[in-house]
């Protein structure tokens, strides 16, 4: 059954987009043509992955859009999303023609649409984007509020920029072609909704596992469209993250500065988690929070495999490596970094005065000992 939400960005200029949930690609060439009727190009952006699986088949179903279609692929992984690749998307488009009135389609996860997005809001100071994400994770959170950008000197998506999206088409029936671990990994950015904003939506993520870990059609319709509206709410009240929107970051402070020390050998979920868990302990040390609130976060992470803490002999880094690490977070303001508190569960808060003592002593959630 289709289910469709109207995201508004700007209300006053009633810049509005549209997100498709589909149970798969069948209405895709209608809805393209109605939206981007006035192109004459599309390109389709995969990675080696999203490549092998949707290639042909969104090639075939978009064959009656009367429309010229170019594709390009780069190395699936967090690695290629750099300058170099998008160069070579430049090249690309440049080589065709590509115009303003173009259109590029990211069809992947979370680095092909930040990377395609990215491109989007810089070739000729801006073309049409749609994305078509494939996992969990774009699903329900990097598709959707107009985030774009590539990773930089290590540093995860430091060159970036807003560039809202003129469509979001999911079509969930290909989240079957994801491992276990990899569609597990979206469940963290879900479950964050449920704690910064809806605890009711918490309580359905806690008591569905089963499904939802089975990828019912049913449960999986009903976590991507909440976890949408979710962020829609938010991300309508503050497009361009200068207030509200932040509360979006819950658990990725740390989150970020985990994955550039494991050279992204955990997912970003798996992070994203330990982020949580640490900026739970921040909480429970601040009386935000009680001691068996973050046992049930610890839970319910456990629950979807998301959380374990390291053996301090299995990395190569410490406390000290972690936090240093969050001083290079993009969002810090005048030195001092913005971390997200969940107040209770369903609210969340933007503080800006977490001491490196609090700091260190949250990061302990990530080690045993």
């Amino acid at each position: 059954m289709s289910k469709i939400l109207e995201v508004e960005i700007n209300k006053k200029d009633k810049e509005v987009y549209t997100i498709v949930i589909e149970p798969d690609f069948n209405k895709l060439p209608e809805i393209l043509v109605n939206i981007f009727s006035s192109c004459n190009k599309f390109m389709l952006v995969f990675d080696s992955n999203t490549e092998k699986y949707f290639r042909e088949k969104i090639l075939q179903i978009l064959m009656c859009v009367n429309k010229k279609i170019h594709t390009f692929s780069f190395t699936a992984g967090e690695d290629s999303k750099n300058i170099i690749t998008v160069q070579s998307l430049y090249e690309e488009l440049i080589k065709y023609n590509f115009e303003r009135n173009d259109v590029i389609l990211a069809i992947g996860g979370g680095v092909v649409g930040d990377l395609a997005g990215f491109v989007s809001a810089t070739y000729l100071r801006g073309i049409r984007f749609a994305g078509i994400p494939t996992t969990l994770l774009a699903m329900s959170d990097s598709s959707v509020g107009g985030k774009t950008g590539v990773d930089f000197m290590g540093y995860k998506n430091m060159v970036g920029a807003f560039h809202q999206p003129k469509l979001v088409y999911m079509n969930t029936d290909s989240l079957n072609t994801l491992p276990e671990r990899e569609y597990l990994s979206g469940m963290a950015e879900v479950i964050k909704y449920g704690y910064i904003w809806d605890s009711k939506f918490l309580t359905y993520l806690s008591e569905n596992s089963d499904k939802i870990i089975s990828k019912d059609r049913e449960s999986l319709e009903y976590i991507i469209f909440n976890s949408c509206r979710i962020k829609k709410e938010v991300v309508e009240n503050d497009p361009l993250e200068k207030g509200l929107r932040a509360i979006l970051n819950f658990g990725h402070t740390i989150g970020h500065a985990v994955e550039k020390l494991m050279e992204f050998r955990l997912l970003h979920g798996e992070c994203v988690a330990l982020g949580m868990m640490v900026a739970g302990r921040i909480a429970v040390n601040r009386r935000l929070m009680s001691e068996g609130e973050l046992l049930k976060m610890k839970e319910i992470l456990i629950k979807y495999k998301l959380y374990r803490k390291f053996e301090v002999s299995e990395v190569s880094f410490n406390l000290n490596d972690v936090l240093l690490a969050t001083k290079s977070d993009k969002k810090m303001q005048g030195g001092k970094i913005k971390f997200i508190l969940i107040d209770e569960v369903g609210k969340a808060e933007v503080y800006k005065d977490i001491t490196d003592e609090e700091l260190l002593d949250g990061i302990k959630e990530m080690f045993e000992g």
